[in-house]
């Protein structure tokens, strides 16, 4: 399966059983929290430290309520901590990863 090209391609993707090892590990990460599993995507990104690893990792972090760990890692990717709902934000990681 190609990489998704849209954020709606991206969700299209859920139905299948896991994301494919060619995708970025950040968007692989992103994938298994979208389906449900954050351990899964927390597993992924703890060892990715790009900018993109560390923007995933604090959004991680903001879901699970670990404020302090979230501000951390968002400071790491070089963001402000974010006003939008998870949901805005997932989207948004996702297209900018895309």
């Amino acid at each position: 399966m190609p990489k998704p090209k849209t954020y709606f391609e991206f969700r299209e993707t859920l139905s299948t059983e896991a994301p494919p090892e060619l995708w970025p590990e950040a968007l692989q990460a992103l994938w298994w929290d979208a389906k449900g599993n954050w351990g899964a995507a927390h597993d992924i990104i703890e060892d990715l430290y790009s900018n993109e690893g560390s923007w995933v990792h604090a959004y991680l972090h903001r879901k699970e309520g670990d404020q302090w760990n979230a501000g951390y890692w968002y400071r790491r990717a070089n963001k402000p901590f974010p006003e939008e709902s998870l949901e805005e934000e997932l989207e948004h990681i996702v297209s900018a990863l895309l």
